[in-house]
C-alpha cells in the first residue's frame, strides 16, 4: 500500500523536527507507550495510540525483539524486554548519582536524611540517600522497594495521577498495613493525594515506621517521575520544623530539575 510504503521509505530519514533519525524517535515512543500501557500491549492499540500504521508499527516491533528491548507473549501481544532492565537500572544509578550534590545540600540544610525515590512501575525505589550528621538518622538502603502507600515520596509521585489509574495500581500491590497509621484503603490514599496537591508536599507521618517523620516532593518535570525528601525522628521532623523545611525541599528540587533538564538539553 502506498501509505505503508512511504512510512518505511521514510523512517531511516533524519527528523526534520529535531535532527535525529525518525526510526530511532518511533522506536522509543513506542516503548514510552508501552510503558505508559503497563507493559503489554497490542499492535492496534499503539497504532491508535501514536497514529502510526500497523505495518510501520510491526516492522519497528520486529527490530526491538530482536534486539530483546521488547518480547511478543504467547497471545501475540508484545511485552517490554529484559534487556531494559539493565538499562534502567544504569539510568537509575547515574539519576541518583546527579541528583547527590543536591542531596548533600538538603541535609547541611535541613539537619535530615536525604533521599532520592523513582517511581518504577508499581513500587517505590530509592536510588540515592546522603545520611544525617545526627547519631540518631534514619537508614534507607539504596535499591530498596516499597510500596507507594505508606510512604512520603509514594504520595508525591502519585499526587497528580488520575485517581482511577491510583485504585488500579492499588488493586494491583494492596495496601498492607506497615504500622498502625498506614493509610489502608484507597479512598483515604486519594484523600492524601488531595492533601499533597493542595499544600505543594507530601508527609509520612509514621505510616512507614513508627518514630519517623518524612517530608517528600516531586521533582518537577524530571524525565522519569521522581521525589526528593527527608527523613528524621518525628520528634525533630516536628510541625515547627516542617514549616522551615518544605520551601528548603522545593527550592532544591526545583533547581535539581533545571540542572536534569540541561543536561538532557546538551545530551
Amino acid at each position: 500500500m502506498p501509505t505503508s510504503s512511504a512510512s518505511t521509505t521514510d523512517a531511516s530519514k533524519p527528523s526534520a523536527a529535531s535532527g535525529g533519525v525518525q526510526s530511532l524517535e518511533r522506536a522509543f515512543d513506542l516503548l514510552e507507550r508501552m510503558a505508559d500501557a503497563g507493559g503489554e500491549v497490542g499492535l492496534s492499540e499503539l497504532s491508535a495510540s501514536s497514529g502510526l500504521p500497523l505495518p510501520t508499527i510491526h516492522r519497528l516491533m520486529r527490530t526491538l525483539v530482536a534486539c530483546g528491548y521488547v518480547r511478543q507473549q504467547a497471545n501475540r501481544r508484545y511485552a517490554l524486554g529484559p534487556r531494559l532492565i539493565r538499562l534502567g537500572e544504569s539510568a537509575s544509578r547515574l539519576l541518583g548519582t546527579w541528583a547527590r550534590p543536591y542531596l548533600t545540600r538538603l541535609v547541611e540544610e535541613t539537619g535530615e536524611t536525604a533521599n532520592m525515590a523513582l517511581l518504577d512501575g508499581d513500587e517505590i525505589v530509592y536510588v540515592a540517600q546522603v545520611p544525617s550528621k545526627h547519631s540518631m538518622r534514619m537508614f534507607t538502603e539504596v535499591g530498596r522497594r516499597v510500596l507507594p502507600h505508606s510512604t512520603g515520596v509514594g504520595k508525591a509521585l502519585l499526587a497528580h495521577t488520575p485517581p482511577e489509574e491510583v485504585r488500579a495500581l492499588l488493586a494491583r500491590t494492596g495496601m498492607p498495613a506497615a504500622t498502625e497509621k498506614t493509610i489502608t484503603t484507597a479512598d483515604g490514599f486519594l484523600d492524601a493525594l488531595e492533601q499533597v496537591r493542595r499544600a505543594g508536599y507530601a508527609v509520612d507521618d509514621n505510616e512507614q515506621e513508627i518514630g519517623v517523620r518524612c517530608l517528600a516532593v516531586s521533582v518537577p518535570n524530571s524525565p522519569t517521575a521522581a521525589a526528593i525528601s527527608i527523613s528524621g525522628p518525628a520528634g525533630r521532623v516536628t510541625e515547627s520544623a516542617t514549616d522551615r523545611i518544605v520551601p528548603i525541599l522545593q527550592g532544591i528540587a526545583q533547581e535539581l530539575s533545571t540542572a536534569l533538564a540541561n543536561t538532557a538539553a546538551q545530551a
